[in-house]
């Protein structure tokens, strides 16, 4: 067994990662009027800079991109100056960032829709699941089904906000294709029950994932685009009934992409890595470039992982909210913060913001209570 530290710097694509740990997105619901980042974002990225990469939190790529209130963009001026504020920040600490490029889909309200309109989806099937708007809990809309003829312009503003990107300053863009978001939507059978050349099988399933994909490849490049899956993961009321196939031929077609590196949710979101059966050292020795591997990592576990040779970079999450100095403490051995959700990014930095997730636990609905996390 190799000996290595996640201390030890990387090399990803043109850059030089100052180690191997990655802060996992978090959102933050700190963007003001017009989905502008605030200035606290710049401050916050600012702080956890010493990470190897930072990826930000999920970030809308159009108006009809939009689930969640107060969750930033990246398809105005506006947004593109407040965003470069922050990879400012960011590079003025000598860190790296990459911005998570966002399409919701069904996860939305007519509330956050422009003029109202239902939200777009693979195929008209609402899920059971909340979307937070107006500084509460509601459920999601009814979606309409995407027409083909809608498909390339969705895909057009994924490389519209790649190039965005670019120009602010960013060093790369990870793709949402995770947590029961469109991209993710259309892979998995439980939303996609499409008939035409986008459904069906799970060749068809991946098509429009890999057109959006090769929309960013052709506008930035390789080396500065990766991708984020959750193959088991039940986020948002997603599901599917062939994910071992599905996911392995995906990565295959990433991987001859070369995306720069691909981040794997391994279980379920903030959840159970044991959700269910799944062999994600296959999707490793498919992909040639860059494992990220996320979810339940700690020193310990990432550690031996990478000793083992089955993953290169680690994200952490939760950790890095209460502990924007994680790496340092880690290295050191000191004790970290511990977790308080009274304390999650709000608007302002003394007020709590949504967390993306909650569960029942068989509590009664009308006391349910949040679960203390944030993640894009």
């Amino acid at each position: 067994m190799i000996d290595r530290t996640l201390f030890e710097p990387y090399t990803l694509g043109s850059l030089t990662l100052a180690n191997r740990i990655v802060m996992a997105p978090l959102t933050c619901n700190r963007a003001g009027a017009g989905l502008v980042p605030s200035e606290l974002a710049a401050t916050y990225y600012r702080q956890r800079a010493s990470v190897g990469l930072l990826i930000t939190e999920a970030t809308q790529i159009s108006d009809r991109a939009h689930g969640y209130q107060d969750t930033p963009s990246l398809y105005t001026p506006a947004q593109i100056d407040a965003w470069r504020q922050v990879t400012d920040a960011v590079h003025a600490k000598g860190g790296k960032i990459f911005v998570q490029l966002w399409h919701v889909g069904r996860v939305s309200h007519i509330s956050v829709q422009p003029g109202g309109t239902a939200s777009v989806a693979p195929s008209a099937i609402r899920t059971q699941t909340k979307t937070f708007v107006d500084n509460g809990f509601v459920d999601v809309s009814e979606p309409r089904a995407l027409e083909l003829a809608e498909l390339p312009a969705i895909a057009n503003d994924f490389r519209q906000a790649a190039a965005n990107a670019i120009k602010a300053g960013f060093d790369g863009v990870e793709i949402h294709c995770a947590n029961g978001y469109l991209l993710d939507q259309f892979l998995k059978d439980g939303a996609n029950q499409r008939t035409d050349a986008y459904g069906g099988s799970f060749e068809n399933r991946a098509h429009f994932v890999l057109e959006v994909v090769k929309a960013v490849v052709e506008e930035i490049g390789a080396a500065r685009t990766g991708i984020r899956i959750s193959p088991m993961s039940p986020a948002n009321g997603i599901s599917s009934s062939d994910t071992q196939v599905q996911f392995n031929y995906l990565v295959e077609q990433l991987d001859a992409l070369g995306l720069v590196y691909l981040h794997v949710v391994e279980g379920a979101t903030g959840g159970p890595r044991d959700v269910a059966p799944f062999d994600f050292d296959a999707l490793r020795k498919r992909f040639r470039n860059t494992y990220l591997a996320n979810n339940g990592y700690d020193l310990e576990r990432a550690t031996s992982r990478l000793n083992e040779g089955n993953a290169d970079l680690f994200a952490f999450g939760r950790p890095f909210i209460g502990n924007p100095d994680l790496v340092e403490r880690l290295k050191s051995g000191a004790p970290l913060a511990a977790f308080n959700p009274a304390t999650l990014c709000g608007p302002n930095p003394n007020q709590a913001g949504f967390v993306t997730r909650y569960r029942a636990r068989g509590i009664p609905s009308t006391q349910r209570r949040i679960d203390g996390y944030a993640l894009g």
